[in-house]
């Protein structure tokens, strides 16, 4: 049985505050000073900000039976639990204006840093929906990009499987708990993208299934993601409400046009006037998200400044920063893991992560197969 850390125990008692959502919880911690300033500060203090008298007595009781199951759920290998203030935690969600107060992930953590494109669409597609979204999700997952969606029967599904048959990563946010699957069709997919990627869910395990959780937890799909490709939808349709989310949050939405009698195209040719971009082929797709990968990569590097402030290098492999030689070194002209380069050079996951995709910008490395990169030789 894992040991939950005080940070950690700070954070699910957050998240179990009745009536309390994501949004008022990073209020609160931005107020206080973290999760531990939360409930370390005077109840005046919780009241002054405006919780009732039912939130103040369960932030001041602990939830011993969450954090029970909490600690075993993660006691098998591959669970993690990341908190916002936790070096892992995925740099993009973090900057959305109600990010998870806690994810529970089974699978690679690591796969979280890299560039995600969310793929979303009908459940219901039709047979040039379904083709279209394994064309552009094989392309796309060759190129480098990891399809994140949200394990639904439909677009969502092919869009999983498609990028796992290409040999690429692939994220699923869940609406339920991790121990549980749903659809339940879907348990042999789930178990196949927890190995070359990773399960993703706010809810804790033992949540079942409750419609309130799946718009919700389409904010994170696109949160997660430097865009939003809508295939097919209706016009009312929980794939517009992942779009919307995306606008919100600063993030790229593309559409697949289709026929105007296929009711499935409305929902798209509406994102498309409201300002969506039209795409044809994935390769439209690379060519917009090329720059924001890029200005992702930017602030990484910023994030990992050395001590004294000096940004990372921006030029070949002769004027790498030692931590990023370190990393480069690490990698073999072979595919090489993740944990493999985290082994060897000591860096956290999230440091490890993050510099991987920088030297993948730089073309230094490239990302293959089960979340592995390997050495590119560098051009003279």
């Amino acid at each position: 049985m894992a040991t939950l850390n005080r940070t950690q125990q700070a954070w699910l008692t957050l998240s179990a505050v009745p009536d309390l959502g994501p949004a008022r919880i990073q209020g609160l911690v931005e107020r206080l000073g973290g999760a531990r300033g939360v409930l370390d500060a005077p109840r005046t203090e919780w009241r002054r900000a405006g919780l009732g008298e039912s939130q103040c007595r369960a932030l001041g009781e602990p939830p011993r039976a969450l954090m029970e199951r909490a600690e075993a759920w993660l006691g098998e290998a591959g669970r993690h639990l990341l908190c916002p203030e936790d070096s892992d935690y995925p740099p993009l969600l973090k900057r959305i204006p109600d990010p998870p107060p806690v994810l529970w992930v089974r699978g690679d953590p690591a796969v979280l840093w890299r560039a995600q494109l969310a793929v979303v669409g009908s459940r219901n597609p039709s047979t040039g929906g379904r083709d279209n979204a394994r064309e552009f999700c094989r392309h796309l997952a060759r190129a480098g990009l990891v399809i994140t969606s949200g394990l639904a029967t439909g677009i969502d599904g092919e869009a999983h499987r498609a990028a796992l048959e290409a040999g690429g990563a692939t994220v699923a946010v869940a609406g339920t708990g991790l121990d549980r699957v749903y659809p339940a069709r879907h348990k042999e997919l789930a178990h196949h993208i927890a190995q070359a990627g990773a399960l993703v869910s706010e809810f804790a395990p033992g949540t079942d299934v409750r419609r309130e959780h799946f718009p919700r937890r389409n904010r994170v799909i696109s949160g997660l993601a430097l865009g939003v490709l809508v295939v097919e939808a209706a016009r009312r349709s929980g794939s517009l409400i992942t779009a919307h989310h995306a606008v919100a949050q600063g993030r790229e939405v593309f559409a697949i046009p289709g026929s105007i009698h296929n009711p499935l195209a409305r929902g798209c040719h509406r994102l498309i006037r409201e300002g969506a971009k039209l795409v044809e082929t994935a390769e439209d797709v690379i060519e917009e998200l090329a720059p924001m990968a890029a200005e992702l990569g930017a602030d990484i590097r910023n994030a990992l400044a050395d001590p004294d402030g000096a940004p990372v290098p921006e030029s070949g492999e002769a004027d790498l920063d030692p931590d990023y030689q370190a990393v480069l070194e690490a990698v073999g002209w072979d595919p090489t893991p993740v944990d493999s380069v985290v082994e060897r050079t000591g860096l956290t996951v999230g440091a490890v992560s993050s510099m991987l995709l920088i030297l993948e910008l730089k073309g230094l490395v490239a990302a293959s197969s089960g979340g592995k990169y390997s050495r590119i030789p560098e051009r003279r």
